[in-house]
């Protein structure tokens, strides 16, 4: 693929083949960014896991940068109120069911008290293609609302290993000074290492990149992430 002149002018900042300390790492994606709009930067860690092995949970970013998510709230009666009060934006059971299999999908994270995952299950199908399927694992099953949309308010954000044990997540905007972006790295790195399978032999995080939307990946090293 030819790039632009742009992008062939920003890889000149940075050696493809050089590992960089986090906040170095981070200024030279800055550097890299040219679109008009606020790049997304974002962060890859490489991991090393067998086929049966899996990481998968749930972070509080210190630092947001994403507008105000729309949580959709399914829930009976009893809990409306509490979802209310705990900042939901659409709240109901067998009504948002049924809008949803009618191809409604206007919200950004779906949260389910354990009573009503019977019927919510039954939108597997749609849910689970966009991502948007509540699971136990990352908190968005609960009849605890209050402390479930207090979080995902704050910032909370569901990372995952795919098959090839890549663990992919937005961590800022090019905007953001770098401390605020590393930081937010920093927080995602332990995460993961916290979750490090206690099967899992040999070197864990084999390698971490970052990127924003336009630029090439770069190479970083964060210093507590030695085994």
């Amino acid at each position: 693929m030819r790039h632009g002149k742009k992008y062939r002018e920003s890889i000149k900042k940075y050696d493809p083949a050089t590992t960089y300390e986090l906040k170095q790492a981070v200024e030279t994606v800055k550097s890299m960014a040219f679109a008009k709009f606020d790049e997304t930067v974002d962060l890859s860690v490489k991991l090393n896991l067998k086929k049966s092995q899996t990481v998968r949970d749930t972070v509080v970013l210190p630092n947001q940068f994403k507008a105000e998510k729309r949580i959709l709230v399914f829930c009976k009666s009893e809990k409306e109120e509490e979802a209310k009060a705990a900042g939901a934006t659409y709240i109901g059971s067998d009504d948002l069911i049924e809008k949803i299999k009618g191809g409604w999908l206007d919200f950004d994270v779906a949260v389910a008290t354990p009573d009503m995952m019977k019927d919510v299950g039954k939108l597997g199908m749609v849910l689970g293609r966009k991502g948007l399927m509540p699971n136990p694992k990352t908190g968005t099953v609960t009849f605890d609302l209050k402390s479930a949309l207090a979080e995902l308010k704050k910032g909370r954000v569901e990372f995952r290993a795919d098959k090839t044990g890549v663990v992919h997540l937005p961590v800022g905007k090019v905007s953001m000074d770098v401390d605020k972006i590393a930081e937010n790295i920093s927080t995602v790195v332990s995460e993961i290492k916290r979750k490090k399978p206690a099967d899992a032999k040999g070197e864990f995080i084999m390698s971490i990149s970052i990127a924003s939307t336009m630029s090439p990946g770069v190479w970083a090293v964060i210093a507590d992430t030695a085994e």
